[in-house]
């Protein structure tokens, strides 16, 4: 790992530990599994209030590259999560700033935040999972909202 690569996570460090309430309004947390690795992160993600994910937690993994940051991290959900843009089975993100659309400028924190927003505004037509992109694209709310709800519920109630 670069000098730069490693100033730049130590100071993400830094900045994820003073934020380090973990209190029911913080929406997500992240921080390195060890001091020791830097490379390696794990945190959650709330549900949103007035979101179908509201009330709902759901643990993250980070790997973070050794070319950070000017390539992106992979960022996974290791708790089940219904969603158009995560894969069920390995928990994988579709979201350009994690392919193609990354910039430095962008944090593992602002990263994860993003994450966030695409809990409640999902992009149907990029699906990992098909089964409730289907659902989505056809207008079926009712139906999409129905499982959401139940998988949040089993998997991810706090």
């Amino acid at each position: 790992m670069s000098l730069a690569s490693t100033r730049r996570l130590l100071k993400e460090f830094r900045a994820a530990q003073k934020s380090s309430s973990d209190s029911e309004e913080e929406l997500v947390r992240i921080r390195p599994v060890s001091e020791n690795d830097l490379l390696h992160w794990v945190g959650y993600i709330r549900g949103s209030k007035g979101t179908l994910y509201e009330g709902g937690r759901w643990n993250i993994d980070i790997q973070v590259p050794k070319t950070y940051p000017l390539h992106p991290p992979e960022i996974k959900f290791i708790t089940p999560i219904c969603h158009p843009n995560v894969n069920w089975k390995d928990g994988l993100v579709c979201l350009d700033i994690l392919k193609g659309q990354w910039t430095a400028a962008w944090t593992l924190q602002s990263a994860c935040m993003a994450i966030l927003v695409l809990l409640s505004d999902p992009e149907p037509n990029s699906p990992l999972n098909v089964d409730i992109a289907n659902l989505v694209r056809s207008g079926d709310e009712e139906a999409a909202a129905s499982l959401v709800h139940y998988f949040t519920a089993k998997y991810a109630s706090t």
